[in-house]
């Protein structure tokens, strides 16, 4: 659960008239996320803090390392994530489906309606091998071929992103137990308008092509940040990037919690010709078409 820490003994009637704008506001956005944090994100919030757990028990080890029919790495830490995760989730909301990688790497796909989780145990997993930090956990629900909730966690960080209608909110994620998070420690999110000098892009550190190389020359770049998993879409969110080209192929498991957290913070996700990135595209197989995130949307 979240640690509330005093600030529901907090009003807006008690605030001294000596405090700075600066000051005000930080206290305005405390009070608010713990206003707006609802059951359903702590849950999954906390979801994602065991399974992270987990996973870096993992990563201190030897650990051995799978292939997977498509030829992507799989490890223990994968699998024990995503357990983890499906047995929360079962309890949490045994009515709605879920997809989940590994599950649907060994062909157990659930049928799916307007209302489903999309769970990544570990997102990154080729940075998981190669000890670089850089890999998630993701948690996300889809309404209506939106993601409308969702948590991502770099356990390694310990950066944790939390997005839910309305609101998104950083978090510094303790590594051990007792895991409450303090709504006192939030940062709430909002993208920001690109640099004059020019977009800070972030590219994929494993998955990055010449296509992506080529679609950049069109643009002002002042900046190009490797990150893997879906830090891409967080780091837009926090205004620490401003665009995230993506042209090769990536699953819906891969983007959803990230697509939640960069769209709550006023961000987009589009496909090439400006439509939304969807969910629940069964006939595609899950996989998505090439697709491109902006801190703003381009003028």
């Amino acid at each position: 659960m979240f640690a509330r820490t005093g600030l529901d003994d907090q009003a807006f009637g008690t605030f001294d008239c000596t405090l700075n704008p600066i000051e005000i506001e930080e206290i305005t956005s405390r009070m608010e996320a713990n206003a707006l944090i609802d059951e359903l994100s702590e849950n999954l919030t906390q979801m994602a803090l065991r399974a992270g757990r987990t996973i870096l028990k993992v990563y201190d080890t030897a650990f051995d390392v799978g292939v997977k029919g498509d030829n992507s790495p799989v490890t223990k830490a994968d699998k024990l994530a995503e357990d983890i995760i499906l047995k929360d989730l079962e309890k949490l909301a045994p009515d709605i489906p879920v997809i989940a990688e590994e599950a649907a790497a060994a062909g157990i796909i659930p049928d799916v309606g307007d209302r489903f989780f999309l769970v990544d145990p570990l997102d990154g997993t080729r940075e998981f091998v190669n000890r670089n930090g850089q890999f998630t956990v993701n948690i996300a629900l889809i309404e209506n071929g939106r993601p409308v909730h969702g948590v991502v966690l770099a356990p390694v960080t310990g950066r944790l992103f939390l997005a839910a209608p309305g609101m998104c909110m950083e978090f510094s994620a303790p590594r051990s137990e007792p895991i409450p998070l303090a709504v006192s420690d939030a940062r709430r999110l909002q993208t920001v308008a690109p640099p004059e000098a020019g977009l800070r892009i972030v590219a994929s550190r494993s998955h990055r092509d010449q296509a992506t190389d080529d679609l950049l020359t069109g643009y002002k770049v002042s900046e190009i940040i490797a990150a893997g998993s879906s830090l891409k879409f967080c780091l837009i969110a926090a205004g620490e990037a401003d665009f995230y080209p993506r042209l090769g192929r990536t699953m819906e498991w891969d983007t959803a919690a990230g697509q939640a957290v960069l769209e709550s913070a006023g961000g987009i996700v589009t496909e090439l010709d400006g439509t939304g990135l969807r969910y629940g595209k069964e006939a595609r197989g899950y996989d998505n078409p090439a697709f491109l995130a902006w801190g703003r949307a381009p003028k």
